[in-house]
């Protein structure tokens, strides 16, 4: 007889694997779609097979659209949006876990309370402030904010920070560590997995943002990747010839480099989740 624990199990097992496939399953279609002549791209949605096999869509994406230039200028944007948000963050992050100060408290909450505050209402607003130092039409606006950290990322680094002992940074200041040291030498090398989880999270934050491109470029050269989707199908339906087996390949195409570097960065995720917040 089975016992009760391997029938948790198994009954575990078996949500999760249901979940998995109700979560993978848009993805699939997206591959299976985009492997589909046009006359075929919606037909059978639930066969896992594209019949007939048509991976020529994928060649006439490059002759379609600047792909390559779209895709480099993501990885540009995304790369310094990530690498500043993670470094401004962890700076405020550290300041709040290792220092004692009157209103600290207060402080804190109040950062995290412009977390509940809509991008919407600070939209035209920072539109204004860009244009009015003559950064409109180039792709620093979408970076540049994280200069200034993100609530998000400050509490998530907080908590990391917290979870160190604090004799480690007292035991440097003894030994004659400035407080830049404590952050640099110290701090930041044991928060490795809550910074690659900022990183990357970032990353992808950044790498399907459409808002932001959409604002602030009309170039095509400067495209991003889903600012250039957007100028694809914005062309077919003006033209009244919607070729969604190339839309949907350009899809695949901007989806794949972030599928890659989440598998890269996973091992970090579950260590960096795992020690997250163990002290508040």
């Amino acid at each position: 007889m089975t016992s009760a624990p391997e029938t948790r199990r198994a009954f575990f097992l078996v949500m999760l694997a249901a979940a998995s496939a109700v979560f993978l399953y848009p993805f699939v279609w997206l591959v299976v779609a985009s492997l589909k002549p046009r006359s075929r791209t919606f037909a059978d949605p639930f066969v896992p097979w594209p019949h007939p096999f048509s991976p020529q869509n994928y060649a006439a994406v490059w002759d379609a659209a600047p792909m390559l230039a779209w895709l480099v200028n993501t990885l540009i944007v995304g790369f310094m949006a990530a690498l500043t948000v993670t470094v401004s963050s962890a700076f405020v992050a550290f300041g709040f876990a290792y220092f004692r100060f009157p209103g600290r408290g207060v402080l804190f909450g109040s950062v995290l309370g412009t977390m509940m505050l809509p991008s919407a209402v600070t939209l035209v607003p920072t539109y204004l402030i860009w244009n009015s130092v003559g950064l409109t039409g180039t792709q620093v606006p979408l970076w540049a904010g994280n200069l200034f950290g993100s609530a998000f990322y400050i509490f998530l680094l907080r908590q990391f920070f917290l979870s160190i002992p604090r004799y480690v940074f007292e035991a440097a200041r003894v030994d004659g560590a400035s407080y830049l040291d404590l952050f640099w030498r110290i701090a930041l090398p044991l928060a490795r997995p809550a910074l690659i989880i900022a990183f990357v999270f970032e990353l992808k934050a950044s790498w399907f943002d459409l808002m932001k491109p959409l604002i602030y470029l009309q170039d095509p050269r400067l495209f991003t990747l889903p600012r250039g989707l957007k100028a694809i199908v914005d062309q077919f339906y003006q033209g009244g010839d919607p070729k969604w087996e190339i839309v949907l390949a350009a899809g695949v195409i901007t989806t794949l480099p972030l599928i890659v570097i989440f598998f890269i960065g996973q091992r970090y995720f579950v260590e960096g989740i795992a020690t997250t917040g163990q002290r508040g």
